[in-house]
């Protein structure tokens, strides 16, 4: 319902602004297709196929972060300003909280994070041991930041998803062993997206903190730049070099610049904010001590936006496998054609793949527009995505019935047997 009227004609909303404001492939082929549609000023409604693809990363995310011990909460949007005066930050971010005032002169701002609320939350628990440590309390919310020129789609937005964790350990070293788990954890989650992400020393910015990175996936669209050697491992956001610097500090190798779009941060906060707030265990020697802190965010708009900016040609949309809102697209023959007689065994195919591959039960999309000619149909779900399309032609008629099956990340087409498309979908993985 929410699509384009023809997405042949490569027409984007008006509604969203002259042509030459879209500038980045995601952002028009997202509203090509009908996934976004603008709001106001850097915001979107997120559309049926949009939140398909994020509850599934969502599912991810909760795979990885719970896999090291962490424990998934929810925060209120509403952060009271004192909160965020007692770390200085109420001034410190300037414009870009979002301000409000309740009916009683209550002062808050919408969260762009939440450092102060979990700090304060923990600190709250008196009893606290370091028997009880590590802790890794985690969420996934809406986010508000006062972009002054949104732009970009979801890359750069005013509201937006987050997954942000917040960690408390009892020593300096101990933290550092868990930032390395969560960074760890980062870098799996983009293989299995099967993503190329770069994991670069960052600036520590308002967050604060003694130590940052970034987790970058190289496109040229990105505002970021960063810096890689080609001799070592190293990289770096040009932010943190000198702007003469030329050569590695590590191994003195020469520096490749790329730009990225930033899609992670981490940073090692130290006693911070567990200073501010109090937030403090009781040690092994029965002494009260201050949490050591890191905290680490994941854009889970934003990876979508940047995945499709990734792997999408200039027409069509390409998905991380695991992400693709719908796996397999059936198509059915047109009525009226001299093929409509195979349009039974179309919905024969819904019904045994949903059997046989119970994996696919609600993976499976049945484009039931038989006015329009298979080749226009296909177009469309080529636009869409979808990692498997599969046709019922000319040869669906033979015996036994071949089906014309699409592997859109692999560009290959062949023709299969009912039992052979089974077994092939058999090895799709999903969420």
């Amino acid at each position: 319902m929410f699509q384009p009227q023809n997405l042949r004609e490569d027409q984007v909303l008006p509604v969203e602004g002259r042509s030459g404001d879209l500038t980045c492939k995601s952002q028009r082929l997202m509203l090509q297709v009908g996934l976004i549609h603008p709001a106001s000023s850097g915001c979107y409604h997120l559309l049926p196929y949009t939140v398909r693809a994020m509850e599934k990363l969502v599912r991810m995310i909760d795979q990885e972060m719970q896999a090291i011990g962490g424990q998934k909460v929810n925060m209120p949007s509403l952060s009271p300003a004192e909160l965020w005066r007692a770390s200085n930050r109420w001034d410190l971010m300037g414009r870009e909280l979002l301000r409000l005032r309740d009916r009683h002169g209550k002062e808050y701002c919408l969260g762009p994070t939440h450092e102060e609320a979990i700090t304060a939350l923990v600190a709250s628990q008196k009893t606290l041991s370091y028997k009880q440590l590590p802790f890794l309390l985690y969420q996934v919310t809406r986010k508000f930041r006062d972009e002054p020129r949104p732009r970009f789609g979801l890359l750069r937005g005013r509201e937006f998803y987050m997954k942000d964790m917040y960690t408390f350990d009892s020593s300096p070293e101990a933290a550092r062993q868990t930032y390395s788990l969560v960074c760890d954890a980062y870098g799996s989650l983009f293989d299995r997206l099967g993503l190329r992400c770069v994991k670069v020393q960052a600036d520590v910015g308002s967050i604060g903190g003694t130590m940052s990175h970034e987790f970058q996936l190289p496109v040229e669209i990105g505002e970021d730049r960063f810096a890689v050697c080609t001799s070592c491992s190293f990289s770096a956001n040009v932010e943190t070099l000198g702007s003469s610097q030329m050569n590695c500090p590590a191994c003195q190798g020469p520096l490749t610049e790329t730009k990225g779009i930033e899609v992670g941060h981490t940073f090692y906060l130290g006693t911070k904010y567990s200073s501010i707030f109090n937030a403090q265990f009781i040690n092994i020697h029965g002494k009260p001590s201050l949490a050591e802190m890191g905290c680490y965010g994941l854009g889970v708009t934003r990876i979508l936006a940047a995945a499709i900016e990734v792997l999408s040609t200039e027409d069509c949309i390409r998905w991380p496998s695991l992400l693709a809102p719908y796996q397999v697209c059936l198509i059915p023959p047109k009525k009226g054609s001299k093929e409509e007689a195979a349009a039974e065994l179309t919905g024969q195919l819904y019904d045994h793949i949903s059997e046989a591959v119970p994996q696919l039960r609600g993976e499976i999309l049945l484009d039931d527009r038989t006015h329009l000619t298979i080749g226009n149909r296909l177009k469309d779900a080529n636009k869409f995505g979808y990692p498997f399309v599969i046709i019922a032609g000319k040869r669906a008629l033979e015996d036994p019935a071949h089906f014309e099956v699409w592997c859109q990340n692999t560009s290959e087409v062949v023709f299969l047997t009912k039992e052979a498309v089974i077994e092939l979908l058999s090895h799709v993985q999903v969420v």
